[in-house]
């Protein structure tokens, strides 16, 4: 090649390589998030935060139904424990230290002092509303449950307050004049049921409830129970440190009078122990 074309082609080679360099060391601009796809990215990220929130919500739900199982199986045992008890001090003791035997007296006496023994069926009264009612004892049952119809909230003074009447069939025994009145009571709190169907919230009320010596306020929820063969189930709650269960037994107490209804003497012919239904825990 002559020279004096060599120049020029070694310039040009150099000014393509100047520009390559140039090329490859320019950074690409950063893409930009638009004002729809920020909001798309939001509504993601709330909708992940909130299926994780209700997957938190149903295992503390699950945790705290084993915890009231627990609690009752540990309660149930309690309860062999003390029978075997009975049973032993019942049999022959005469080698045992009386010492003992009267120590463990004690004690058992001290676990039933004060509690009131209900059967698996019992007459309740409600003063406030003024009937009696057949209830079920359902230890396994964390909530009672009243048996109501048109529940209607409503606000008073501020304040959460609900509406409705006794939910009763034909073969309820009830004062009858107070089965059409309605009843207004403030809520409580509410309590949220998982059934198979799916979730429920049930407001919880507050009455005052009589069952034999026992006068006490109970919390309810509400409930359509017409279905079912008794208006009224205790649960645990209520049975708590003020009475025990004998499950062989029913109407162990009178029912309780009430004007416009039928004397406790004639109870009797109501009496008729009706089958367990199958109830979710409350």
């Amino acid at each position: 090649m002559p020279q004096r074309l060599k120049l020029p082609v070694v310039l040009c080679l150099v000014s393509l390589l100047a520009g390559c360099a140039l090329l490859a060391e320019t950074p690409e601009p950063e893409p930009v998030l638009g004002p729809a796809a920020f909001a798309a990215r939001i509504d993601r990220l709330e909708s992940q935060l909130a299926a994780r929130c209700d997957s938190q919500e149903h295992k503390l739900d699950a945790y705290a139904r084993q915890q009231d199982q627990l609690g009752a199986e540990v309660r149930e045992v309690g309860s062999v424990l003390r029978r075997l008890s009975r049973d032993m001090a019942s049999r022959d003791i005469s080698g045992e230290n009386p010492l003992v035997i009267e120590q463990r007296c004690e004690e058992e006496d001290s676990l039933l002092a004060g509690k009131v023994l209900v059967g698996r069926s019992e007459w309740v009264g409600l003063p406030d509303v003024g009937t009696y009612l057949k209830a079920r004892v359902d230890s396994g049952a964390n909530t009672s449950s009243l048996s109501a119809t048109e529940i209607t909230p409503f606000e008073r003074d501020g304040e959460d307050w609900v509406r409705f009447k006794l939910g009763v069939n034909e073969e309820d025994v009830v004062v009858e004049d107070v089965v059409d009145e309605w009843i207004e009571e403030p809520v409580v709190r509410r309590v949220r049921i998982i059934q198979a169907a799916g979730e429920e919230s049930r407001p919880v009320i507050s009455l005052i409830m009589t069952l034999g010596s026992i006068r006490e306020p109970v919390e309810f929820t509400l409930k359509d129970r017409s279905h079912l063969s008794y208006p009224v189930l205790l649960g645990r709650r209520f049975l708590l440190d003020i009475s025990v269960i004998d499950v062989a037994q029913t109407y162990i107490h009178e029912r309780p009078e009430f004007p416009g209804g039928l004397p406790s003497e004639e109870s009797e012919v109501d009496e008729v122990d009706a089958p367990d239904d199958e109830e979710e825990e409350a």
